[in-house]
């Protein structure tokens, strides 16, 4: 493939006018060669900082948005702001008049996108600024999508993790044939001088390209996110995912190998589904601790599955990968993690993630994490929001090419997993939380709690408010720009396409009065690797009280140990009892019925209609069943005596 220069070549590429201006005008121009000059304009050279990352802002004179220190294993970022150290969940605005279901730009506040449009050109050309090219995807990716990343060459720490996420094009190794249709502008004081301090991310979809205009420097939202958001519009448009999930090939002690894919809302537990269980002192795995006893209950596993990656975050379903297997093909949209460390509280807690980011193969850079310059960063020394109170998103961003096992090719997805984060639930307060360990779900009850997305329980990885809320349809849709029909009816025909393919529930955080952090989502991958596509005996599965559950198992055993069956059947518990997860269950229902309506439109395929009637008609398991075909999960034949156990 030829290339060009894109330093040299920039005037007489078929870039948009827009940018044209701007790079001709700007006061002036870096095109940095590679991710080390990249890192070393975040430091302004080889300074050990604390580097401050500034802007002059009329009426408040210089803000310093974050600092930037370097540390033997890379850069430490920190926000002077706690509110910009996670993701406000309402961020992101539309700018344009095409089809959305999202809040506009106009409605909130008030006028039109286009003078605030024009106005950041304008702050963008008295600038000096850095300007990154890369493929949406990431290289090679099936996309074929070039981008650009333009902003002030100060802010090299953002541009560094765009660069490691979605993984930057060298200046003079961009295709001959680069076609830029998507492009970032970064004006981080606009947050103060338009928006009043408030994270916000517009999305501007014009003909010919999509604008992403990021106007705050934290890059959760726009970088991570905002990229995402790209994809989707993109599959919106060709009629494509790219599904918010990580993706795992289990490779059990006896080399069978079972590929899960882990959705959910943020905070689900997706970077988990790629981290070994955590063990105890003595090496058990600690099933969880009563809330109201202080009782602990832990099983021993000599030796757990091997995990092979393959995605974190955003996994791209292209239909140029598909194939008639049954199954789900996908690949990572990214070429970098941007990993959740909020759990990880001392030495020993993650051996592995440690040893990645203590002695890594270059160096990486850290979010809301205390470092002194020159220091090594220690992913369990959280920046605190306030005295003793610990920032809940310290983040690292880990490149692909870091993480041993990888696996750098498309594969095939067995089970699809969803993820919800849950609260305590005991009699005497009762609350959502009366999922058991394990739930395996009908295909069109998958397809609905995709719709719901429930976000759960603490969620620490954004600005949100407590109690039970929606992620949205697919729980990708805080990055979405378009209707949520379009993606209820992409997510029903994926489902409907890959009939192969299996669905399972856990929770994370507590299992009805037991805390039990991940361990539900650690062992069923234990479990699940195990079985591998193996039916269940017909006896072997029981509707959950509550329908929106699908199935519970009547044991679950893993390496000849036992699980209590409270913790696959919450209402056993006699914190809990029957009243208490009924109470629960109607708290869940109502919940589900409440968000369905608004995908009861005549643009939603009949088939999802009468799926989400049979819901709010209090459908049970069966009644699902019958509504899409799938593979046949269990294995029919005479029944047995149940197992005592």
């Amino acid at each position: 493939m030829n290339t060009i220069d894109l330093s040299a070549c920039w005037p007489e590429l078929q870039l948009p006018k827009e940018v044209v201006e701007v790079l001709r005008n700007a006061a002036s121009l870096t095109f940095p060669k590679n991710r080390g000059e990249l890192l070393s304009m975040a430091m302004g050279g080889e300074s050990l900082g604390p580097v401050e990352v500034a802007y002059d802002v009329p009426g408040s004179g210089r803000v310093v948005e974050a600092t930037v220190a370097r540390c033997r294993n890379g850069l430490v970022v920190n926000y002077s702001e706690p509110y910009m150290r996670r993701r406000d969940p309402d961020c992101m605005v539309i700018g344009d008049a095409k089809p959305t279901d999202k809040r506009t730009y106009a409605h909130r506040f008030g006028g039109a996108f286009e003078p605030v449009r024009r106005e950041t050109f304008r702050w963008l050309m008295q600038q000096d600024l850095a300007v990154l090219a890369f493929i949406l995807g990431g290289l090679d990716r099936a996309t074929g999508q070039g981008a650009l990343l333009i902003g002030p060459a100060n802010a090299g720490f953002f541009l560094g993790a765009l660069a490691d996420l979605q993984e930057m094009l060298p200046p003079d190794q961009v295709p001959e044939n680069f076609l830029v249709k998507a492009v970032v502008y970064l004006a981080p004081p606009f947050r103060h001088t338009h928006f009043g301090g408030r994270q916000v991310v517009v999305h501007n979809r014009t003909d010919a390209i999509h604008e992403v205009f990021s106007y705050n420097l934290y890059p959760g939202p726009s970088a991570k996110k905002g990229i995402y958001g790209v994809l989707l519009a993109i599959g919106e448009n060709e009629e494509w995912l790219t599904l918010h999930g990580s993706t795992v090939q289990v490779v059990t002690p006896y080399d069978n190998v079972t590929t899960i894919m882990h959705e959910g809302a943020s905070g689900s537990g997706k970077s988990e589904m790629l981290e070994y269980a955590h063990r105890q002192a003595d090496g058990r795995l600690l099933l969880g601790t009563n809330v109201v006893t202080g009782e602990q209950r832990r099983i021993a596993l000599n030796q757990a599955c091997a995990l092979y990656p393959v995605t974190d975050d955003m996994a791209m379903c292209h239909p140029d990968v598909q194939d008639d297997s049954g199954y789900l093909q996908v690949d990572d949209a990214e070429q970098a993690w941007f990993v959740r460390i909020d759990h990880i509280r001392r030495y020993g807690t993650d051996p592995h993630l440690e040893h990645l980011t203590v002695h890594p193969p270059e160096p990486l850079i850290f979010l809301n994490l205390q470092a002194v310059p020159g220091s090594t960063c220690l992913i369990w020394d959280h920046t605190e929001d306030a005295p003793g109170v610990r920032c809940p998103n310290p983040r690292v961003i880990l490149p692909r090419r870091s993480v041993p096992h990888v696996v750098n090719e498309t594969v095939d997805v067995m089970f699809r997993n969803f993820g919800i984060r849950t609260p305590p639930c005991t009699a005497e307060q009762p609350t959502y939380g009366i999922f058991g360990y394990l739930h395996i779900l009908p295909p069109a009850l998958a397809w609905l709690w995709r719709l719901v997305a429930p976000r759960g329980h603490a969620n620490p990885s954004i600005t949100d408010v407590e109690g039970l809320a929606s992620e949205g349809v697919g729980s990708y849709w805080p990055f979405a720009t378009g209707r949520m029909v379009d993606h209820a009816n992409l997510l029903l025909r994926q489902i409907q396409q890959t009939p192969n393919v299996r669905y399972t529930l856990t929770p994370n955080q507590h299992v009805g009065a037991w805390q039990v952090s991940f361990m539900p989502e650690w062992v069923a991958r234990e479990y699940l690797g195990r079985r591998g596509i193996a039916k269940f005996p017909r006896d072997k599965l029981l509707p959950a009280r509550c329908p929106l559950l699908g199935y519970t198992l009547q044991t679950m055993q893993i390496e000849g140990t036992t699980l209590p069956t409270w913790l696959l059947r919450v209402e056993e518990q006699p914190e809990v009892g029957l009243a208490g997860y009924d109470t629960g269950a109607e708290i869940l229902t109502g919940f589900f019925c409440h968000e369905l309506s608004a995908f009861q439109l005549d643009q939603l395929d009949p088939l999802g209609r009468q799926i989400i009637q049979c819901c709010c008609d209090g459908g049970s398991v069966s009644d699902y069943e019958a509504f899409l075909p799938s593979v046949d999960m269990v294995r029919h034949g005479p029944r047995r005596k149940p197992d005592p156990s």
